[in-house]
C-alpha cells in the first residue's frame, strides 16, 4: 500500500513503521492520523510479520499535532477529535499486536508524539533523543496514551514531575527513569534498531504475545485472577511449534529455530 505521510516496509520478518514528513517534524495531520492506523492494522494481522518497528524521518521523531493546522479556539474540536481517534487507533493497534514492538526516537517525541515513542515494549533513544510532555504550553491535557504509559513506566510521582513541571528529559535520563529502554549513540541508532527488531523477530512470537498481554492487564488485576490468566495462557504455549523447539533444544548447545506459531 502506497503512503503519504509514512513509510510502511516488511523484511525478513520485521514489519518497519516511518514517520515520513520531516519537512514539519514529523507532526500529526490528518493523512498521517489516517494511514497510522491502516499501517499498524496491516503489519499486526500479517502472519509474515514477527516485529513492528517505529522510528521516523528526519531531525525528530514527531513534534505531536500539526498546529499549523489550528485555529486556537473552539473550531479546532472536531480536528482535534478526528486526529485524536487516529493516533489512538495507531497506540491501540500497536499494544494490543500480537507481536513485540520496538521504537527507535531520535530527535524530539513531544506532544501527540509522546505516547507512540514510548508506547513500544522495547525504546531505543538516540542520544540527542528528548522526551517532551509539552501539552500545558498550549493549555492541552496530553492524548496519544501519555497519561495512561508515564505514570506505567515511571510510577505516579516521577509522572506528575514530567506533566506539570513539563521540562525535556533527555536519553540517558530516560533510560534511567524507565521511560526508555537503551540510550543509543546518534549515529546507531538504525542499526541498533534493526538488531533488536530482528532479535525479536527471530524469537517465540505467540510467548512474547502472551507475556504482553500478561503484563498490561497486571495492572487492574487481583493476584488471584492473574496467577489464574498466567496458568491459561502457558498451558496454551505448550501446544505451539515454538514449544516443541524450545523443549527439543533445552539443555543442549543448540538454540531453538523459532517459527512464531
Amino acid at each position: 500500500m502506497a503512503y503519504e505521510t509514512i513509510d510502511c516496509t516488511v523484511t525478513e520478518g520485521v514489519g518497519t513503521i516511518t514517520l515520513d514528513r520531516p519537512e514539519a517534524y514529523n507532526t500529526l495531520n490528518d493523512r498521517m492520523a489516517e494511514e497510522l492506523p491502516e499501517a499498524a492494522r496491516a503489519l499486526a494481522s500479517d502472519d509474515g510479520v514477527r516485529a513492528i518497528a517505529l522510528t521516523a524521518n528526519g531531525d525528530a521523531f514527531s513534534a505531536g499535532a500539526d498546529l499549523g493546522a489550528l485555529s486556537g479556539d473552539g473550531s479546532d474540536e472536531a480536528r482535534i477529535r478526528r486526529i485524536a481517534a487516529g493516533l489512538h487507533e495507531f497506540v491501540g493497534q500497536l499494544v494490543r499486536a500480537p507481536k513485540p514492538v520496538v521504537t527507535g526516537v531520535d530527535g524530539v517525541a513531544a506532544g501527540g508524539g509522546l505516547g507512540p515513542a514510548i508506547c513500544g515494549d522495547i525504546v531505543l533513544a538516540a542520544e540527542s533523543a528528548r522526551f517532551e510532555f509539552a501539552y500545558p504550553r498550549m493549555g492541552l491535557c496530553g492524548d496519544g496514551g501519555s497519561t495512561y504509559f508515564l505514570p506505567r513506566l515511571v510510577g505516579l510521582r516521577r509522572a506528575q514531575e514530567l506533566v506539570f513541571r513539563d521540562e525535556p528529559v533527555g536519553a540517558e535520563e530516560a533510560a534511567e527513569i524507565g521511560l526508555a529502554t537503551e540510550a543509543v549513540p546518534d549515529g546507531d541508532l538504525g542499526d541498533r534498531l534493526a538488531e533488536e527488531a530482528a532479535r525479536l523477530a527471530a524469537g517465540p512470537t505467540r510467548a512474547y504475545a502472551a507475556a504482553g498481554r500478561l503484563l498490561a492487564g497486571s495492572f487492574g488485576t487481583p493476584l488471584e485472577t492473574q496467577l489464574a490468566d498466567e496458568a491459561d495462557e502457558i498451558a496454551e504455549l505448550t501446544n505451539t511449534t515454538d514449544f516443541a523447539r524450545g523443549h527439543a533444544a533445552f539443555g543442549t548447545d543448540e538454540s531453538p529455530e523459532f517459527a512464531g506459531e
